[in-house]
């Protein structure tokens, strides 16, 4: 029996800007076919869940298995299965039309339940290859939407699933796509930044790769850098000394309009960060996180790389001098930078959210009204 007219779609992610963005560009593509919108999550979302009313956020126990000793083992399962618990409770208050996963531990629990009580199930992944909580879902839930091509080849009853939507993104990075790639003059722009959780690595090398540059290319750049709060000062001493404008803060609020005003980006390349890359369309240098489990980084990366939108450097070969190598290059050869900036363009799939709606309607039978 499909679930009645009017039930809300709840949206299940992990408490990271990763997973928490594209299901906010997900619940506003649904609200405005009149679908309510639920999120879970964990206690992290209070950082990054500004999409969602305080009434329409559920928080659940949930736990990242960090270890494989029998305590870390018996902790993580104890906090899934009262997740879990907590899970099938709220599901059979809300009687959601649809359960939507889009990645992280605290998605096991109510996709898992909405699983075991015959709801049309849903999981998100937004990098190139799975990660371990949705590997665990996906042979589980009705479908499977994905942002890269062909993540599931190997896996052909899985494919039979799964439909490429992209990764949806918010709708500052969708106006930002409206700007052009602007052209390089007098001032080359570049922005750094290491992801939500900052990267120590961007304010250790950065500052001295400056420091090697000519003088006549530093005095051309202008920086804007988003750091940890414990890099800031040194980062900030480090660019005084230079002759060059440089604005260093532990946060950008308006991080797209930046990328769409700048002509290169250095960051780490989690899912969201190349999406918003793709979307708007900017040249990159990628610093893949280096220690994930899933070398996700390292995959997203090298989707871009292929496609001559960027530069993967590993980051043992992210060093001062190779970095201060690749932006002279770079900066003397401005029809790459464009080139590049096209090349990201064309991986973007700036309705993913529209088209991810459309799935999740098609999969709880939900008619838009819109």
């Amino acid at each position: 029996m499909l679930p009645s007219d009017g039930a809300p779609v709840l949206v299940a992610a992990g408490g990271t800007g990763g997973h928490l963005f594209p299901a906010e560009a997900l619940a506003a593509a649904l609200i405005k076919r009149a679908i309510s919108v639920h999120l879970v999550t964990d206690r992290r979302a209070a950082h990054f869940g500004g999409g969602f009313g305080d009434d329409t956020i559920h928080v659940v126990a949930s736990a990242t298995l960090r270890g494989r000793s029998p305590l870390s083992v018996a902790r993580t399962a104890a906090a899934l299965g009262l997740g879990l618990a907590q899970s099938w409770a709220l599901i059979g208050r809300l009687k959601p039309a649809a359960v939507v996963g889009f990645g992280g531990y605290p998605t096991v629990p109510p996709v898992l339940a909405s699983v075991w009580r015959g709801l049309p199930t849903l999981i998100h992944d937004a990098n190139a290859v799975l990660g371990r909580a949705n590997r665990f879902l996906a042979p589980r839930v009705t479908a499977i939407a994905t942002t890269f091509p062909n993540i599931l080849r190997d896996t052909p009853e899985l494919g039979a699933k799964a439909t490429l939507t992209g990764n949806p993104v918010r709708p500052a990075v969708v106006a930002a796509a409206a700007t052009p790639y602007p052209a390089v003059g007098d001032i080359l722009r570049l922005l750094v930044f290491g992801g939500s959780q900052g990267a120590r690595i961007m304010a250790d090398v950065i500052p001295a790769a400056i420091s090697l540059l000519e003088p006549a290319l530093r005095g051309r750049l202008a920086i804007a850098q988003q750091t940890r709060e414990e890099d800031l000062q040194r980062v900030r001493s480090a660019y005084s000394g230079l002759a060059l404008s440089a604005e260093v803060a532990p946060f950008f609020a308006d991080l797209p309009a930046r990328m769409a005003a700048g002509h290169l980006v250095i960051a780490r390349s989690g899912a969201g960060t190349v999406a918003e890359l793709s979307a708007i369309g900017r040249p990159a240098i990628l610093v893949p996180l280096p220690h994930a489990i899933d070398q996700d980084q390292l995959a997203n990366a090298g989707v871009l790389e292929r496609s001559g939108a960027a530069i993967r450097l590993v980051q043992k070969e992210f060093t001062p001098q190779r970095l201060a190598d690749e932006i002279t290059a770079l900066a003397a050869a401005p029809q790459r930078l464009q080139d590049m900036a096209a090349a990201a363009r064309s991986l973007g799939r700036r309705d993913a959210a529209d088209r991810l709606a459309e799935l999740v309607l098609r999969v709880a039978a939900i008619n838009s009204r819109n």
